[in-house]
């Protein structure tokens, strides 16, 4: 029996690879850099040494590539980025000397290069690279030109004067006095006029709530660090803050005082009345009119 022949064609290969990378270009017009393949695929160049290497191909020349600058471009420190330098050093893609000039001051030259070094020596000149073309723009139409309309210069008379700034009020000269006092009890409690103006109605603040002027001084100079202050202001300022006292409760009604001690004018005893005149015990005295019908 024969075998069976199959007729159905081959499947096409597809034009996107199963697996690996995949590109896509685009043509660049500006703000580009060549760089060559034998730096991007050296084996025995690190990562970070190629990469400082396409920065420093990418600036213009007399850019600053010391260690400092490119520290603050990359996020790892000096001592790497020392050690990358070095590396283009020695395969040739980076050469730095060391010039006097004229003043006197010693400064570091940088070169770098594109392939290393050597194959720059030995072998010939490279040609320099086409510049691409560029495809022309297509021409706008140009809008009409608008004249603009003159504009009328302000009549000096007629601007408005500019308002005078707001003046600050001045602090309580208790609380001033106060605070630019501190500097007796300690030297490092020096404050200036602006410092004094801003903390004196926070001691105002303690002065209405019944503190005494000598107990917000102890307060404010008791247990300072032994370390220079460095911001006495910010530092009084916390304290005015954080160790404010609660107002005081209510104070209670006076309690009622007694009558004063009054002499009875019948029988001289004292007692206690508003105003002077006769004891309970002998009452008050017969109206006229009673003693005369009683004596009638």
């Amino acid at each position: 029996m024969a075998l069976q022949q199959l007729s159905a064609p081959t499947c096409a290969p597809s034009p996107v690879p199963s697996r690996g990378v995949q590109h896509l270009k685009r043509r660049l017009r500006k703000r580009f850099t060549v760089l060559s393949d034998d730096l991007l695929q050296h084996r025995e160049v690190s990562g970070l040494a190629v990469g400082i290497s396409a920065y420093i191909q990418s600036l213009p020349t007399g850019a600053d590539v010391s260690i400092k600058a490119l520290s603050r471009r990359f996020t790892e420190g000096e001592v790497r980025i020392a050690a990358a330098l070095r590396e283009l050093e020695t395969h040739g893609y980076l050469a730095r000397t060391r010039e006097r000039l004229p003043s006197g001051r010693v400064v570091t030259r940088t070169v770098s290069y594109n392939i290393p070094l050597a194959m720059m020596e030995d072998g010939p000149e490279p040609e320099p690279e086409p510049e691409p073309e560029l495809t022309p723009e297509p021409e706008l139409t140009p809008e009409p030109e608008l004249i603009p309309e003159p504009e009328l210069a302000p009549r000096p008379d007629l601007v408005p004067a500019p308002a005078p700034p707001p003046e600050e009020p001045a602090p309580d000269p208790q609380a001033a006095e106060l605070l630019s006092s501190l500097r007796r009890y300690d030297p490092r409690l020096l404050l200036s006029r602006r410092d004094i103006r801003r903390l004196a109605p926070a001691v105002t603040t303690w002065l209405e709530r019944d503190v005494e002027p000598d107990a917000v001084r102890r307060t404010l100079t008791a247990c300072l660090p032994a370390e220079p202050i460095r911001h006495p202001a910010a530092l009084l300022a916390h304290r005015l803050a954080e160790m404010l006292p609660p107002p005081l409760p209510a104070a209670p009604p006076p309690a009622p005082r007694p009558d004063p001690l009054q002499n009875c004018d019948a029988c001289d005893r004292a007692f206690r009345a508003p105003e002077p005149g006769r004891c309970p015990e002998c009452g008050e005295p017969e109206p006229p009119e009673v003693l005369t019908r009683l004596l009638a």
